[in-house]
């Protein structure tokens, strides 16, 4: 029984489709403590002077300094570091932007994770991608250029070696009980999904469903579809033209008012005010 919420959640602010973290540890520091967990966005890692194991989706890797490794959206996982320092860079990334990769081709790989030991003009390369990522997230971090930057490192990924996961007794079976559930919100955000429906997907009754969900991920069912239900929303006000009581239609709120409200409510921000901010930003 899972006794803590292993669902991670990440939150990239309002806008913004990716965020850098470098992180560098001293010799003495003591490792960071292990959690199974998942979260909505997908990550990147690129390693430095580090020794460990990354536990993904039923298998381990080896990780090696250079080593870099690339963990879908909602796909559990865990780390696993040696003794001694440990130098690592972190990419948090929206799903849409892998999802608008696997579309051009890339989607079988970025289903699964991935661990690669690229070569040193590999591995320098991807780092210089890295650090323009960094770079320009510091200065701008709303800026368009980003998602290409992105999705240059992910296209790199992809067509290196990969490294041969090991067989892992970490399993993912709270998680996984949910997935129908989570695969029928990413297909439809805006589609009718009661807790006794998402319930019956996952073949379980409704009180035991609203149970574990709350366990696993934190928060109650019709919080976290809603919750989704805005982050999409975020996308679209910052991507399309659509207009603002469409999109909010779209995703299910019953109304203009309802939609605004609640996108405040998550953000701090009228989606009209939102949508103006982001258009002064890239005038």
């Amino acid at each position: 029984m899972v006794m803590q919420p292993i669902c991670e959640p990440v939150d990239l602010p309002l806008g913004l489709t990716a965020l850098v973290a470098q992180v560098a540890m001293a010799a003495g520091s003591p490792p960071p403590a292990r959690l199974l967990h998942f979260h909505d966005v997908a990550e990147i890692v690129l390693f430095g002077n580090t020794h460990g194991r990354l536990f993904c989706a039923g298998e381990s890797f080896a990780i090696r300094p250079s080593s870099v490794v690339f963990v879908p959206s909602m796909c559990y996982h865990d780390y696993l570091f040696d003794d001694g320092p440990k130098h690592w860079t972190l990419i948090q990334i929206e799903p849409y932007l892998v999802e608008q990769l696997a579309r051009q081709g890339d989607g079988a790989t970025l289903a699964r994770p991935l661990c690669v030991d690229p070569d040193n003009a590999s591995g320098g390369r991807l780092h210089m991608l890295a650090e323009w990522l960094a770079e320009t997230a510091r200065t701008n971090a709303a800026d368009p250029i980003i998602d290409r930057i992105v999705g240059l490192i992910l296209s790199a990924l992809v067509r290196l070696p990969t490294v041969a996961g090991e067989p892992s007794a970490d399993t993912a079976s709270h998680l996984s009980r949910f997935l129908p559930v989570v695969e029928r919100l990413r297909q439809a955000p805006g589609g009718r999904l009661t807790l006794g429906e998402a319930a019956t997907l996952c073949h379980v009754s409704p009180a035991y469903f609203s149970r574990r969900f709350a366990a696993v991920f934190g928060c109650g069912f019709a919080d976290y579809v809603t919750s989704y239900r805005l982050h999409v929303a975020s996308r679209r006000i910052a991507t399309t033209a659509t207009p603002l009581s469409e999109i909010g239609y779209d995703l299910g709120f019953s109304s203009h008012s309802h939609f605004t409200a609640r996108f405040r409510e998550r953000f701090g921000i009228a989606p009209r005010e939102y949508r103006k901010r982001l258009a002064r930003a890239l005038a």
